[in-house]
């Protein structure tokens, strides 16, 4: 590196927080309440929602539990506990159920909807307990546990307690965040007692089975569910262990029937995920996502519902570009609902349960991300826009109209100002028309000229719509002074299928020149600073970051990489999940013939053309995009003498959840910026 630039980012200290009220900032993105959960009484009548806050000081968040009337009106706290309470349930009687931590240990207690009457109703031996489900008819519950699935290196060695070490045999050996720890999570049900509490013990559905349901890292009580009748629980797993598991998506929907103890495979010969299963009101059928692709992670999500007179299975939306999540049937068993991305929003849809016309039911600039119907014609979701932070709101399923009914932080956002966001329109190098949307600072002025950064979206098949990330906030990026240009590129859903897909294989081709589209056609605007432009990304956007530090041609003057893509060939082998690499690379670096990511899109093969100030940032527990790659990165920026810096976090994973470490990430990033783009050096506020 400059000795005169390493001197100065040595002396230059991190930027402080904001004391301006009115603006966004990073520690007031922690003092905002999460909407978590949400469930619908069985009278219709109340929302049951979980919000968790944060203690900046303490480094923790805690979620208590609130109801608000469906037709509205004032909201109430029902807990206040120093543990966190998740998993809501509203049994027949209309008494609530949840699972909280207060004592010890993951338990459960049941309270009043007016938050009178707590009990605790459980004494689960174990930690680890979770995603809780009733029978209809209350006479079991269904939850997930761990158990042991092999043995450990103390179980091996048991003379030699204090070795540290790992023995591994066999691939998947860490997953995401997390190494393999010899416990896979099973599922269990349990009778309950006339007065509600668990009786008798938990029955293992998957005993002697070292797989998980639900499926990790980020699976939930959405994978598994009771039929009606009470007696018969599905739930999804992927049945691979070691190499296997590494390359498949095949995951599947397990039938088991309390009576005779028998599994049933409804899933079997489809080769992709098959996820999330839905029992019909009158157990006839049974619904769920598929993806027909093995090996493809981000394939379209077709709706598969199965009869269990015919057992024949049919892909009801088959056709159908919308790929579909959160579904639900209808009272009647005659309509499913679902939600699909679709222009860089979230909509609701629905179709008849046997197939047919789809319906898209709401419309406009904002996501509803998930919802419960009520009765036959209404629905409460979670909606957010790149504006506005989730709330629940009541839904029309006749003409989509919405009604809020939380104001979750309307007290903490009071007199925060919000940039304007713009949906444009970009023409791209092959003649297509991409979605970009424009972030503006609060109180923008077209007379000036403003830093722009150029947003690189990961996934690659993760959508920009109407949704709010904590850390990569437009809002706070606006708040900060910056333009913010983020382009729907190729790959990313909601614009067909053919838009989808066509990244697959093609990383550093088409969706990097609608990269540069979308920044060539904004920088045509006269308060945009040609000379202060950025490119900032994350995951795939790293990727995009670093191989446009290699192509730009001048157009930036600063980038910032968080847990990117540096050197495929090294990543390929490197990474866990390896039926996305070997789908999105077309293949292992030493096939022959070489597949062509490997010779023109791999970054490291470009370094040699990079010329401009970077921040690496990077989690040491992300084990998708392992930390050698950053290091590879910085050390090639470094020996390079280009200007560069490297934030590591060794105890996060490809995201940045511990509060302090993410408001430490916002500063680190504002400072680069601040230094790299402002003209007088000053960093920004």
């Amino acid at each position: 590196m400059n000795k005169l630039v390493s001197a100065a980012l040595a002396l230059l200290p991190l930027v402080a927080h904001s004391q301006n009220p009115t603006v966004l900032t990073p520690e007031k993105l922690w003092q905002l309440g999460r909407l978590g959960e949400m469930h619908v009484s069985p009278d219709g009548k109340t929302v049951a929602y979980t919000v968790t806050k944060y203690n900046l000081a303490e480094n923790k968040g805690n979620a208590d539990i609130y109801t608000v009337p469906v037709a509205g009106g004032p909201a109430k706290k029902l807990t206040d506990t120093p543990g966190s309470e998740s998993t809501l349930n509203w049994r027949p009687d209309g008494k609530l159920t949840y699972l909280s931590g207060e004592s010890g240990t993951d338990q459960l207690y049941v309270i009043n909807a007016d938050g009178s009457g707590k009990a605790k109703l459980s004494e689960f031996p174990e930690q680890g307990l979770g995603n809780l489900k009733y029978a209809p008819k209350a006479n079991f519950i269904l939850y997930t546990q761990d158990v042991k699935s092999g043995p450990t290196t103390l179980d091996m060695f048991p003379d030699l307690p204090k070795a540290d070490a790992k023995i591994i045999d066999d691939l998947n050996y860490r997953h995401w965040n997390v190494w393999d720890d010899h416990l896979a999570s099973h599922v269990f049900f349990q009778p309950l007692a006339p007065d509600g509490r668990p009786t008798g013990y938990g029955k293992d559905v998957m005993a002697g089975e070292k797989f998980d349901s639900p499926l990790m890292p980020d699976g939930g009580a959405e994978q598994l569910a009771f039929a009606p009748d009470g007696y018969r629980l599905a739930y999804t797993s992927r049945k691979l262990t070691g190499k296997a598991e590494a390359e498949s998506t095949n995951s599947d929907i397990y039938l088991y029937d309390i009576h005779d103890q028998k599994t049933v495979n409804l899933s079997e010969g489809l080769g992709g995920y098959d996820t999330e299963p839905n029992f019909s009101p009158d157990g006839r059928q049974v619904a769920w996502l598929s993806m027909a692709t093995p090996g493809f992670e981000s394939d379209r999500n077709g709706i598969v519902v199965y009869d269990f007179a015919s057992k024949k299975r049919v892909d009801i939306t088959k056709g159908s570009e919308l790929s579909a999540a959160n579904v639900r049937w209808s009272a009647d068993g005659k309509t499913l609902y679902f939600v699909a991305v679709v222009t860089g929003a979230e909509q609701l849809f629905s179709v008849p349960s046997k197939g047919g016309k789809i319906r898209q039911i709401t419309s406009g600039a904002q996501n509803y991300n998930a919802f419960e119907l009520v009765g036959k014609d209404r629905a409460v979701a979670n909606r957010t826009t790149l504006s506005a932070f989730a709330d629940l709101v009541r839904l029309d399923l006749k003409t989509g109209k919405e009604t809020p009914l939380t104001s979750i932080n309307q007290q903490e956002l009071a007199g925060i100002k919000l940039g304007k966001v713009e949906d444009r329109r970009v023409t791209t190098t092959d003649n297509k028309q991409m979605q970009v949307y424009v972030i503006y600072p609060p109180d923008f002025d077209p007379s000036k000229k403003y830093p722009t950064l150029l947003y690189c979206q990961g996934g690659p098949q993760s959508p920009i719509t109407q949704s709010q990330s904590y850390r990569w906030n437009f809002q706070l990026m606006a708040a900060n002074g910056y333009i913010v240009v983020a382009p729907n590129r190729r790959g990313l859903p909601g614009f067909g299928r053919e838009w989808n897909d066509a990244i697959s294989g093609d990383w550093g081709g088409q969706a990097i020149r609608d990269y540069f589209s979308a920044i060539d056609a904004i920088s045509k605007e006269p308060f945009v600073d040609k000379d202060r432009r950025g490119c900032v990304g994350a995951s795939y956007g790293g990727f995009a970051v670093y191989y446009m530090a290699g192509h730009h041609e001048g157009r930036f003057k600063t980038f910032i990489a968080h847990d990117g893509l540096y050197n495929l060939t090294s990543w390929y082998p490197s990474t866990e999940e390896m039926f996305f690499a070997k789908h999105d690379m077309g293949g292992a670096p030493w096939d022959v013939p070489t597949p062509r990511s490997y010779q023109e899109f791999n970054p490291q093969l470009f370094a040699k053309n990079w010329d401009t100030p970077i921040l690496v940032i990077q989690g040491g527990k992300d084990f998708r995009v392992p930390e050698g790659q950053a290091m590879e990165a910085f050390g090639t920026a470094q020996l390079r003498g280009i200007p560069s810096r490297f934030l590591y976090l060794p105890n996060e994973g490809h995201w940045v959840l511990k509060p302090q470490n993410s408001v430490l990430w916002q500063r680190v990033f504002f400072d680069w910026l601040g230094r790299t783009l402002k003209p007088d050096g000053v960093a920004a506020k």
